[in-house]
């Protein structure tokens, strides 16, 4: 029997509910001013296109990239930058996609993913950029990067053999959390088409293997973007989606569950500790991103998330990390519900 929720004193929810309330407020009226400073970083280079008889040559494209990222990082002085990219060099770790420009795009396979029976695409949400990607400080578990390993490392200790591969995927320019953009669906639409032509990728180099979606925070807002698109592409490769995981997040547009579906799995879980509770659940004009996933109306399947923090879904010990991995491996009746 799953434990009991904890419920904050009303005290505690009424201030959080007033720093949600304060912080879309300050999303509507703050407005992003560009620096008028020309970007010092190149255009990704043409790279081959999805195969299984090209995923090695692609990925030494993309290493050649970082690479060159480096020098320029080198060059200007940008040590943030330069710190990310010296541990994307790390022997092994290998990148399908990579764009040091703005704030930068970055897709990392943690796993073999020609011969994975299961592809988990970890989509991460508002605030992650490219110095953000795997940052080693004391939570690297709520980074794409990190949270990746994170997951492939406990599924290899759920079961011996698991086939999977994780895709750490920042393909799309995430939103800033104080912004208006992340009140609207407009970036999670621009991430819905490049998540589609990922998933499209994916289907070319392993056809045979089953998908699923761990989609954090404005994550699931891409993702329930793309599983509404009524667009050709990307379709076939769609069908290859199983299970679609939602945590921490503020609305997928989708007015229930099954809009999302089709033959795929929708989860839902929220962290006790996590502030995403608060934040209001509605969808007027275009404004808003509509109702909440762990509501008993929307209709997903509520998965155990324990007092997970916004932050801390992937934390290892935690139920949420060993039921999200139990999501993504395909196991349904290994996830705690409640």
């Amino acid at each position: 029997m799953p434990p009991p929720r904890h419920t904050p004193p009303p005290r505690a929810r009424r201030l959080r509910r007033i720093a949600a309330c304060a912080a879309t407020i300050s999303g509507l009226m703050l407005t992003t001013a560009g620096t008028g400073h020309a970007d010092p970083y190149a255009a990704p280079a043409p790279v081959p296109a999805m195969a299984p008889s090209t995923l090695d040559a692609r990925y030494a494209a993309e290493r050649g990239s970082i690479e060159a990222a480096l020098r320029t990082a080198q060059a200007v002085g940008d040590r943030h930058r330069q710190r990310t990219l010296g541990a994307f060099l790390t022997p092994g770790r290998r990148f399908l996609y990579f764009d040091a420009r703005g704030r930068g795009r970055a897709v990392e396979v943690v796993g073999d993913l020609a011969r994975a029976r299961r592809v988990a695409v970890l989509v991460p949400g508002a605030d992650t950029t490219l110095t953000g990607f795997d940052d080693r400080g004391d939570k690297p578990w709520s980074t794409p990067g990190g949270g990746a390993r994170a997951v492939f490392e406990q599924a290899r200790a759920m079961t011996p053999r698991p086939g999977l591969a994780v895709v750490a995927w920042l393909g799309y320019a995430a939103p800033k959390t104080f912004s208006s953009d992340v009140l609207t669906a407009e970036r999670a639409d621009e991430g819905a088409r490049e998540l589609r032509a990922f998933l499209s990728g994916v289907r070319n180099v392993n056809p045979a293997a089953r998908i699923g979606l761990l989609c954090h925070s404005y994550g699931s807002v891409v993702c329930g973007r793309a599983a509404l698109a009524d667009s050709a592409p990307g379709r076939a490769a769609w069908r290859q989606v199983t299970d679609i995981a939602l945590f921490g997040s503020p609305g997928t547009t989708a007015w229930s569950a099954a809009r999302l579906g089709g033959t795929a799995r929708v989860w839902a879980g929220r962290g006790t500790a996590d502030w995403m509770e608060d934040v209001p659940h509605v969808r007027i004009l275009g404004l808003g991103l509509g109702p909440d996933p762990v509501s008993r109306d929307f209709g997903a399947r509520i998965f155990d998330a324990g007092e997970a923090g916004h932050s801390d879904y992937l934390a290892p010990g935690s139920p949420s990390l060993r039921n999200l991995t139990g999501i993504a491996l395909g196991l349904p009746k290994t996830v705690i519900t409640r």
